[in-house]
């Protein structure tokens, strides 16, 4: 399998859940209000922190900071691009009222193309965030206390006559 596989596989289930909760809150209208798209975030947080737990147990003790770290962003930013293909195919084509109605409340008009990089730079930023934050949970430890009193230890044994 290459080193994308895990990643991308995640990728894609985190965009399909991504568009089944839009669909969801689609059908009560409140895919217009941008306070449900929080919730995206804990779709996307989920699968990253499953990828890397996943990714982590697979690799053992080989497992590095890096290659976590790697394995998040790529899950996140390719579910973000495929998310983002999406929601400019709905946006555009689906329902072109929905940016009339997404902007509606605050009287303002905007172009479907600052609406699509806006849900690119959430996700990037959520993904990124998501990942820092988890890999924080799945890195080695740097605790070196047990270190100290193993090295205090010997140091005594041996000064020691």
């Amino acid at each position: 399998m290459s080193r994308f596989g895990l990643p991308i596989r995640f990728a894609i289930v985190i965009t399909g859940l991504l568009i089944a909760y839009f669909f969801i809150i689609s059908l009560f209208g409140w895919h217009t209000n941008p306070l449900f798209s929080l919730f995206n975030g804990v779709i996307t947080g989920l699968g990253i922190y499953e990828v890397i737990k996943i990714y982590k147990l697979r690799k053992g003790s080989d497992f590095s900071y890096a290659e976590g770290f790697t394995t998040g962003i790529v899950t996140g930013f390719v579910a973000t691009l495929l998310f983002t293909l999406f929601f400019g195919i709905y946006a555009g084509n689906i329902d072109p009222e929905f940016l009339e109605n997404l902007v509606g409340p605050w009287g303002g008009t905007t172009s479907l193309g600052v609406v699509i990089f806006t849900v690119a730079i959430s996700g990037f930023t959520t993904s990124i965030v998501t990942t820092l934050s988890f890999m924080q949970l799945f890195k080695p430890s740097w605790n070196t206390s047990k270190e100290k009193n193993k090295t205090s230890d010997s140091n005594q044994a041996i000064s020691k006559p």
